[in-house]
Formats: structure tokens, sequence, C-alpha cells
């Protein structure tokens, strides 16, 4: 093992959850869900506090692992999370009020992202996370920048998309999306992008004012 795959894994390994956050990914790995790594809950959780994020918005509810790290230290936050399988939002349901997240502060919506983001304020979001259908991820985007407030963050997990983005070989929808949005936001006046190497990659976007 290399010099860097060591710091990887100690990275990986160092972050420590709530009871509820264990919880909540046992019971992904039960359903078959993929959450995000510790690492990049972590890193979710850390971005939050850091921008003092009021205003959350999620794609991709999954029963709850990332919801709880975005309000891990945002205790006046609210967070609206959307989610398409009503088994799994009926876990997170159950997982959030677990873990004593205050009703008031949680909208918790079930149905087609794409949809529910178009009726969504404008511009009225500080921090927006899409961990949802990768096939789909160029529209969601395109979607968050619109209701994400200039200054604010959206982020992206799975930026690697498993290691393949690296992989000239692989050349599948997924694969290839991630690789357009990464192209596409390296070259763009209004957003600036961070790539953390963070489980299978985390991508921030920063819209930027004007």
């Amino acid at each position: 093992m290399s010099r860097l795959e060591r710091n990887w894994q100690y990275a990986e390994q160092y972050p420590n959850e709530t009871d509820a956050q264990v919880q909540a990914r046992r019971f992904s790995l039960e359903l078959g869900i993929e959450p995000v790594s510790r690492a990049v809950a972590a890193q979710l959780s850390g971005l939050v506090a850091a921008t003092a994020a009021k205003s959350i918005c999620e794609i991709g509810t999954g029963v709850g692992v990332s919801g709880l790290a975005l309000m891990r230290y945002a205790p006046e936050a609210t967070l609206t999370s959307i989610e398409i399988d009503p088994e799994h939002m009926r876990q997170a349901r159950a997982i959030f009020a677990g873990a004593g997240v205050p009703g008031a502060q949680l909208r918790l919506i079930e149905g087609d992202a794409s949809q529910v983001l178009s009726r969504l304020n404008l511009s009225a979001y500080d921090f927006v996370l899409i961990d949802a259908d990768a096939a789909r991820l160029l529209e969601y985007v395109e979607l968050a920048l619109q209701i994400v407030r200039p200054g604010g963050t959206i982020a992206v997990p799975s930026a690697f998309a498993h290691g393949k983005v690296t992989d000239p070989a692989a050349r599948d929808e997924v694969t290839q999306n991630m690789r357009d949005l990464l192209a596409t936001v390296a070259d763009s006046a209004a957003i600036a992008p961070v790539l953390s190497p963070a489980g299978d990659g985390l991508l921030m976007l920063t819209r930027l004012q004007g």
C-alpha cells in the first residue's frame, strides 16, 4: 500500500459518527443503498458548519445518512430532502425522528427530484447536495444552480464514479456525465469548483456572485 493509499484509508476511518448515523448506515446496507462514506459525511458536516448554511436541500434522501450529516452541526438549519422511493422515505422519517431532528426543521418530499426542484424558490438555498440518479446528474446540477444562492455551494459525491472517471476505457453514460460535468465547471466563470478525493470523490461547486 502506498503512502497516499494509507493517508486515504486513515482519513476514511478517522471520523466518528452519531448512533443515528450508524443506524442509518446499517439500514442502507440492508436496503442495498450505497451511502456516502464516513469521510464524505464528515466533509458535508464541516462544510455546512463552515458556511453557516441555514437552508439546505438534498436530492436523494436514501434513509438519512447524508441528511443527518448535513444537520449534525447545524441546529438551526432547515433541510428539504427529496426521495423517489417510498420505502426509503419511510425509513428516513423514522431515522430522523429517532435522531431528534425537529419536524419544523425537516421537509421530506416524496417524488421525482426534477419536478420538485422546478417548484422550489430560486436562489433560496445555502447548500445543495446531489446524491441521486447519476444518469440524470447534469439535469440535477442545472436545476440546483437555479435554487442555490450566489455564494452557496452544491456538493456532488461519487465524483470518481467508482474510480471509472480516471479510467480512459470506461465510457458508460454515468462516467461520461461526470467527466462532462467536471470539464464544464472547470472552465466556468460562474462557479468555483473543488474536487476532494474523500470517499469516491466529492465535487463542490460554489456559485459565484454576479
